[in-house]
């Protein structure tokens, strides 16, 4: 069973001024699609992602899911963290997560979020790490289009057929 970290990136509901409804939601989709799920959640802020980031990869998890903190607003600093943490790009998949978004909203054109993969170390297995906005809408959009891709892309990490 291939174990998932999801982390939400959010000023408001780290202080606890507003519930977290992205981070369950994706929670939700990835345990009914049968994946082990932790949850993290951490201010905005390319620091605080970045070692939300490590202390997961650091656990062995193979997917790591952030929502949030990927605007340009000046905290929104998730893509930053994000790309010191991984590897290679995924750049498709990154303009088909912001394609589906376009397709229910015009603001998803805003997202700077990325997708890329890690690389395997010692005692860590190579891992994904994809960024999808905050809103609970856009979560469920890019859920969709993420959770047929993730097998794929897990079995070429692991040196499955091209």
């Amino acid at each position: 069973m291939n174990s998932c970290a999801v982390i939400t990136v959010s000023d408001r509901s780290a202080a606890g001024h507003r519930e977290d409804l992205s981070g369950p939601a994706i929670v939700a989709l990835l345990e009914a699609a049968g994946y082990d799920v932790a949850a993290t959640l951490v201010p905005d802020g390319e620091e605080s992602v970045a070692t939300a980031l490590d202390a997961a990869l650091a656990t062995g998890v193979r997917v790591v899911i952030t929502t949030g903190g990927t605007g340009v607003a000046p905290r929104d600093r998730t893509p930053e963290a994000t790309r010191a943490a991984i590897d290679r790009d995924l750049p498709g998949v990154a303009e088909l997560l912001r394609a589906e978004g376009r397709a229910h909203s015009p603001h998803a054109a805003l997202t700077r979020g990325i997708v890329g993969v890690t690389a395997e170390s010692p005692g860590r297995p190579a891992a994904l790490v994809a960024n999808l906005p905050g809103s609970p809408a856009a979560v469920r959009q890019g859920m969709d289009v993420l959770l047929p891709l993730i097998p794929h892309i897990l079995e070429q990490l692991d040196g499955g057929d091209h």
